[in-house]
């Protein structure tokens, strides 16, 4: 078998070329001959760029792609690895129209969206994290994820709605629910927001209004005295604010309706880490069984609205309505108190 005429060069760090005459140039790329080329298509053909083929900046690509092409990478990449990079991407990054995209983009808004957004940037990462930071809220999962605090009488339980002497849930994707007995019943979760995502400046600086909702109802047959409690909490368990209605007494031979309690905590002090919610009761006939208030479909929720003055240069908040004198709390398990 006769050779190859142009056997390869192994030096050569240029790509092939094939149907090309060697030192011929096609499209401004000069094809080399034997003496210059290792074989990647036809033997002893490879092409070297000439300086029209030279690698260029994706700065110099309209900053209109680059904003399209930003509106795809996961906004944490973009402020931790994108924006430091240089200031023509930190000014892009910091961008209205960006965060406006991203939002469009994550359905976060509609096309016709016309409410004011004081920050879009923030408002995106309020979006994103926006969900019920309460697990196990409609008793799917039993009793797991509560904290129980109390458990008097013949104790908490999960029962299917609509239940004995009951009526429907409003949300028919709800389909269970807890119930409390004849002695004093409470559970409670505590939120570590930090560990949920929400950073400090977040926090602090914005203070998003955060939304608290539960569900209660009596059974037909029997009264009963429901509770709740919600504190906002610092780092070390100091109470920043609080909402504790007094209790609801529901009286015997009632219409058993689903009642909703919601609260949003608003322009609150900096400093909040943890969200206390606490909630449950007892019958009042004393009957043995399970015949105090049931509940189901809690949720907290931290809204992307944000309804606050600036925030205050002292270091304790001020007692007002709804707010309970600061206290310290030495541990976790002090803000489990019962009512």
């Amino acid at each position: 078998m006769p050779s190859s005429p142009n056997p390869p060069n192994p030096d050569c760090p240029g790509p092939r070329m094939t149907g090309t005459k060697p030192g011929v140039g096609v499209g401004g790329v000069i094809a080399c001959d034997r003496s210059q080329g290792p074989d990647f298509g036809r033997p002893g053909l490879c092409v070297h760029p000439t300086p029209a083929m030279a690698q260029v900046s994706i700065n110099e690509l309209p900053e209109n792609i680059l904003l399209e092409v930003f509106t795809h990478v996961p906004a944490r990449q973009l402020l931790l690895n994108c924006r430091p990079v240089c200031s023509l991407w930190r000014d892009l990054i910091d961008v209205v129209t960006l965060w406006k995209r991203k939002s469009l983009l994550k359905g976060f808004i509609t096309e016709d969206w016309d409410q004011p957004v004081a920050d879009w940037k923030i408002f995106f990462f309020l979006c994103s994290l926006r969900r019920n930071l309460l697990r196990n809220p409609c008793a799917e999962e039993d009793m797991t994820s509560w904290h129980i605090d109390s458990n008097e009488g013949d104790k908490w339980k999960v029962e299917s709605l609509p239940g004995a002497h009951g009526t429907d849930f409003p949300d028919s994707t709800v389909k269970k629910y807890f119930v409390t007995s004849y002695g004093m019943c409470l559970k409670s979760q505590l939120v570590d927001l930090k560990a949920e995502g929400y950073w400090e400046e977040l926090l602090d600086t914005f203070r998003p209004d955060i939304v608290v909702k539960d569900w209660f109802a009596a059974r037909a047959d029997c009264g009963c005295t429901y509770h709740i409690r919600v504190q906002l909490a610092s780092a070390d368990y100091i109470i920043l604010a609080s909402f504790e209605p007094p209790p609801v007494t529901i009286e015997q031979w009632n219409d058993a309706r689903w009642k909703e309690v919601s609260h949003t905590f608003s322009d609150y002090p900096p400093g909040v880490r943890h969200i206390l919610f606490q909630h449950g009761g007892q019958d009042t006939q004393y009957w043995a069984g399970w015949y105090g208030p049931r509940v189901t479909n809690s949720s907290i929720i931290v809204s992307h609205k944000m309804t606050r003055n600036q925030a205050p240069s002292r270091a304790q908040p001020e007692t007002t309505q709804g707010q309970e004198e600061t206290a310290h709390l030495p541990s976790p398990l002090d803000l489990h108190r019962p009512f």
